[in-house]
């Protein structure tokens, strides 16, 4: 049911105008390598704001999309 709903999260951030303040760590975290060029600093900016509240799940999740990504 998770992986359904970030699916479906990620589908609609392809195809609308994305408010990254009301996705949750884990939305965040799932896009991490997937953000449109001009969406970018937006995205990083919520991101780092959060990066304190992040569970020790999400930051293990978190690291291993980084490194992804690169």
């Amino acid at each position: 049911m998770r992986k359904i709903f970030l699916a479906l999260t990620f589908v609609s951030f392809l195809f609308s105008a994305t408010n990254f303040n009301s996705m949750s760590n884990e939305e965040l975290i799932a896009l991490i390598g997937y953000v449109k060029i001009e969406e970018k600093k937006e995205f990083e900016k919520v991101l780092n704001e959060r990066k304190d509240s992040f569970s020790k799940k999400e930051k293990e999740q978190y690291e291993k999309n980084i490194k992804r990504a690169k």
